[in-house]
């Protein structure tokens, strides 16, 4: 079986996890691990018996992929470089922090018969890949998505930062134009918003409410749907999702049968599918330059307030 050639570049939590499962999969060859910080490279490396890069320009001759989880401000100038190279990329989410440089990968990539995965990893959680068949017109849909301050991805505010997860499954869910967004948020800790909402009123009547918080004292990540006759509630951090039916005079709670399963784990497999079997990807770079431009008004918004 031929293998796929990968390395990871960006050595944080999130990339020692892209590292972690790569090992896992039979189908992959990881060649090494990458990050400027040579002693964060040492030990994300030497947990899976991997060598180690300093500079990511020293593996373009060596892969046939790539995971790009540098700071959002560096995606841009990897994916650029690692495209012009024939290397097929996961981009960690959000794909760049402005439009004019996503389009930009996104025609080089077309260019060049390249994948670009964006790595929006909630629509591989088993619990929205469990409600999404069920979701039909939804009416009214509001999401909570809170965290405890991460000491991470502070180039970025919380809209880039964590709404964008929000935004990627709302824009996915929603099958209509945008007819009006109304966005307001505060900055708390950071020189940047650490706590958002935003309201979005779709052409079909559809309505969205997203609040998003980096400075919370518990996690949240939850969902909820609203539908004709029938509301969904799904929990991504704990996999779960209800369906809540009306019956006669009452309503019925049932909790829809899930298989959890590691969603980046799925995520990577995906990719890894994607590029030895020439596929397009669930979230390509347009799906994630749809998302980015959404969030980048949002910001605006913001900030203009």
């Amino acid at each position: 079986m031929n293998k796929l050639k990968i390395a990871v570049i960006g050595a944080g939590r999130l990339g020692t996890i892209h590292s972690r499962i790569y090992k896992e999969l039979t189908n992959v060859e990881l060649i090494g691990v990458c990050d400027i910080d040579r002693a964060r490279a040492d030990n994300t490396a030497n947990a899976f018996n991997v060598k180690a890069f300093y500079d990511y320009r020293d593996l373009l001759d060596k892969i046939d992929a790539a995971s790009i989880c540098v700071p959002t401000n560096l995606h841009f100038e990897v994916a650029n470089t690692l495209l012009r190279k024939n290397i097929n990329l996961l981009i960690e989410k959000p794909i760049t922090d402005k439009i004019s440089d996503a389009q930009k990968l996104i025609r080089l990539a077309k260019t060049k018969k390249l994948i670009i995965q964006v790595g929006h990893v909630e629509r591989f959680n088993s619990a929205f890949v469990a409600i999404k068949p069920l979701v039909k017109n939804p009416k009214f849909i509001e999401c909570h998505r809170l965290s405890l301050f991460p000491q991470r991805s502070l180039d970025i505010g919380v809209v880039l930062d964590v709404m964008i997860h929000d935004i990627d499954i709302i824009l996915g869910l929603v099958d209509s134009d945008i007819k009006r967004i109304e966005s307001v948020g505060v900055k708390v800790l950071t020189d940047k918003e650490d706590i958002a909402n935003s309201r979005l009123t779709f052409k079909n009547g559809c309505i969205a409410n997203l609040t998003a918080s980096r400075v919370s004292d518990e996690a949240m990540r939850k969902i909820r749907i609203f539908l004709n006759n029938a509301y969904i509630s799904l929990d991504y951090c704990n996999q779960e999702a209800f369906i809540y039916k009306k019956e006669s005079d009452s309503i019925t709670k049932v909790s829809l049968p899930i298989e959890k399963e590691e969603p980046l784990k799925k995520e990577l497999e995906s990719f890894v599918d994607c590029v030895l079997n020439k596929k397009k990807p669930l979230i390509s770079g347009e799906e994630g330059l749809n998302a980015l431009k959404l969030a980048q008004t949002i910001i605006k918004q913001i900030h203009n307030k």
